[in-house]
């Protein structure tokens, strides 16, 4: 064992004069790996078992110090070197197919559309963001707005201009109403009642987001569809999913990899009802798939300022001379001939649409199928946005509501207030004085005009109360009503309060 030690001693000194020698360019392979053999033979002989076994370790420690060296230099080479290229190599590897699933994709969207155009022509309607013809659309390869751009080369001439027909030039609110409901009878197979038309015609003239809601089956979707039928031009269906979160989800988002915006069907649509003057229905299917407040907040902020001009939204940050025609600076003015029609299901797959959205829109509800009945066949009727924005202008100005109906509605605002700490706010207000001008101009009444606007805007407000705890407050407010306005009015009003009332129990 005495020699083992030795031997290991003059190892280490002969090793660190051959780093040393190293260091100084004086290092000699030949005769200082020699001077190492030599140690060995000079104190083998006499290393005994324990020395032999001292030595087997050593070697295998050297072995593994060496081996874990050569591994940390490839590692940092392969690290500082290697992983560079390969990662660059990487990313353009994928952006090259990021570049081919997106053509993938527009060639699937421009099939779509052309079947869609297809069908959309065999019941006469105009084809939605396509081209009549593949050599109009020319080369959209480095387009940003490829679907946008299909869209100004559908419309070469500009906005397109709608004429009433010759049967219907001085047709008015009621004739606009009753003829959609025997078109919807007739064409359709979709049967409304004359109020929920009314109801329906009244809320755009109040304004432009208008919820529909209810049980599923009970035709929803099918009454903005008919809608855009009737004044031929096809509603736009967007079907909300529920993974959205933002703005981006609706409008589309600029992809920083292939240099192109992605478009979405909302954006195409309201991007082409900026060559029309007629009336536009946009869809949003199944709305509280997703929380309405987070995708669609920039149009609830939008729809709130008074000057129509400053409809804007933001969607490119630094423009080009190769964007739609109808970009400013990268911005889109949202057309004032457009409609947002949601359709929203009631059960636990969906959220609960908050009063920050309900305050903002008119909403209807759909409890039952429409009951069949018999209608003369009826055509469509093709009309100017502004010649039933003016029939709803002149309904305000010939029905505004009496100032004794006003002073009654105030003496109920009160009593709800006392009673169930709500409030109806000016934003409400507002809503009452031009809704029910618009549903008296269609053929409604006042007082019934007020029941719908008193059910939808306030009672819905009372579903969120411990309903338990305030039965005999419903009970008084259904008093108070007929105090205020008869004992036979306000029946929409008084079918809620009885509602309200059953589920307390």
């Amino acid at each position: 064992m005495q020699n083992y030690f030795q031997f290991l001693s003059e190892i280490l000194n002969a090793f660190g004069s051959n780093v040393a020698n190293l260091f100084k360019g004086r290092f000699d392979i030949n005769g200082d790996f020699v001077n190492y053999h030599q140690i060995f033979l000079a104190y083998s002989g006499g290393f005994g078992v324990g020395g032999w076994i001292f030595y087997v370790l050593m070697i295998l420690l050297a072995v593994g110090i060496v081996g874990s060296i050569l591994a940390l230099l490839i590692y940092l080479i392969r690290k500082m070197i290697l992983r560079p290229r390969t990662k660059k190599g990487e990313e353009e590897k994928m952006r090259k197919e990021i570049e081919r699933l997106n053509l993938e994709l527009y060639d699937a969207v421009r099939e779509k559309d052309k079947i869609l155009g297809l069908k959309t022509s065999e019941r006469g309607g105009l084809t939605p963001g396509v081209s009549t013809e593949e050599g109009e659309e020319g080369d959209l390869s480095n387009a940003r707005f490829p679907r946008l751009i299909q869209v100004d080369q559908k419309y070469p001439d500009g906005v397109i201009t709608t004429s009433l027909p010759d049967d219907a030039k001085d047709i008015d609110l009621p004739g606009i109403v009753e003829r959609f409901r025997n078109f919807a009878c007739s064409q359709m197979r979709l049967y409304y009642t004359l109020d929920t038309c009314r109801h329906f015609f009244a809320s755009m003239g109040s304004g432009k987001l208008i919820i529909l809601e209810g049980i599923s089956g009970t035709g929803k979707t099918s009454l903005p569809y008919c809608m855009g039928r009737f004044f031929r031009n096809g509603a736009n269906i967007c079907s909300v999913q529920p993974s959205w979160r933002d703005r981006s989800e609706l409008l589309g988002y600029y992809n920083e990899f292939t240099h192109k915006f992605t478009e979405t069907e909302f954006l195409r649509a309201i991007y082409e009802a900026t060559y029309r003057d007629d009336i536009v229905f946009i869809v949003l299917d199944e709305m509280n798939l997703a929380r309405v407040e987070y995708y669609f907040a920039e149009f609830l902020s939008i729809m709130e300022m008074p000057n129509a001009q400053e409809w804007i939204i933001n969607l490119i940050a630094d423009p080009r001379e190769d964007d739609p025609k109808h970009f400013q600076n990268g911005q889109l003015l949202i057309g004032q001939n457009i409609y947002f029609v949601g359709t929203a299901n009631n059960d636990d797959s969906t959220f609960t649409i908050t009063d920050k959205v309900y305050d903002r829109a008119m909403s209807l509800f759909f409890d039952n199928k429409g009951q069949p009945f018999e209608a003369p066949f009826t055509e469509a009727l093709p009309m100017p946005y502004t010649y039933l924005e003016n029939l709803f202008e002149q309904a305000r100005k010939d029905h505004p509501i009496s100032q004794e109906t006003l002073d009654k509605f105030a003496e109920l605002d009160n009593f709800v207030i006392e009673h169930f700490k709500l409030a109806f706010g000016n934003r409400i207000m507002k809503q009452i004085q031009r809704f029910v001008p618009c549903y008296v101009g269609c053929g409604g009444t006042e007082i019934g005009g007020l029941d719908y606007v008193f059910k939808v805007k306030i009672l819905k407000k009372f579903e969120v109360l411990n309903v338990g705890f305030l039965k005999d407050e419903l009970a008084l407010l259904e008093e108070e009503l007929t105090r205020l306005f008869g004992r036979d009015e306000f029946p929409l009003s008084r079918e809620k309060i009885r509602a309200l009332v059953k589920m307390s129990k």
